[in-house]
């Protein structure tokens, strides 16, 4: 599958993998400042942003969409970063192609599958309650997904996913229903055979229980190479909530 993606800079290739409901435009300041260093590459991953819809939804889906995409470039190797269905989707395209990255950094996600998915069906089902027949402006989807949603952060967070479909109708770029129907298969633990010994980067927050002290083991035996760093006052969405050490961290691994 062809994705859309957004480049900045030139360099070595940098490629980040957003989570689920986000896209590349989550990342674009990001990107740029990066950009200053290396060629920084972000794709909309399937079923998001801009990139073409799909039925199927599931890890060896979006491993081939990477493939497929750095195959395009001609590129042979690469540093790998991924936030959580991004970071799971780094792991899993590292451990059956190691020889492509140089460097992997896995943004608030491990191996197990997550305890919180009850979280994220309750967002699926509070954007597909969205009823567009009623709604003429972003604060009317605000609105009916608040009766949802408590946290404006994370409605709005949301809303980046609300585009314009014709001149009177707003709409989700999200492929919702493929995503409903595979979310399961996307919140399962990544239990492959074989490891990655390159250097390996796993930042999360202090605030988010997505990466546990127990899951230390499972990470070692898999990446044996890895670090695991906390943004104390962060939460799971972390590079949004410490933007600027969450740089340093980043930039500061890379550049060893």
């Amino acid at each position: 599958m062809k994705l859309f993606f957004r480049r900045f800079g030139n360099g070595i290739p940098v490629v980040v993998l957003h989570g689920l409901f986000g896209l590349s435009d989550n990342w674009v300041t990001f990107g740029r400042r990066l950009g200053e260093h290396y060629s920084v590459y972000i794709p909309d991953m399937r079923n998001h942003g801009l990139s073409p819809h799909s039925n199927f939804f599931d890890f060896p889906a979006l491993e081939s969409d990477l493939l497929e995409m750095i195959e395009e470039w001609g590129t042979s190797e690469m540093y790998l970063i991924g936030h959580s269905l991004g970071g799971k989707t780094a792991m899993f395209f590292t451990l059956h192609h190691p020889e492509t990255v140089k460097k992997l950094v896995v943004v608030d996600i491990s191996l197990r599958k997550p305890l919180v998915s009850r979280e994220h069906q309750m967002l699926l089902n509070a954007m597909l309650s969205v009823d567009f027949s009623t709604i003429h402006s972003r604060s009317d989807v605000d609105k009916q997904l608040s009766t949802w949603i408590s946290s404006e952060k994370l409605r709005l967070f949301l809303l980046k996913n609300i585009y314009w479909r014709d001149r009177k109708t707003l709409d989700w770029r999200l492929n919702l229903h493929a995503i409903n129907e595979n979310l399961t298969s996307i919140f399962e633990g990544i239990d492959d055979p074989g490891s990655y010994s390159g250097p390996t980067l796993f930042i999360r927050g202090g605030m988010s229980d997505y990466i546990l002290d127990s899951d230390f083991i499972e990470i070692e035996s898999k990446f044996p190479g890895a670090s695991v760093k906390t943004i104390a006052d962060a939460s799971h969405w972390v590079h949004a909530d410490a933007p600027r050490e969450f740089y340093t961290m980043v930039k500061t691994f890379l550049d060893l």
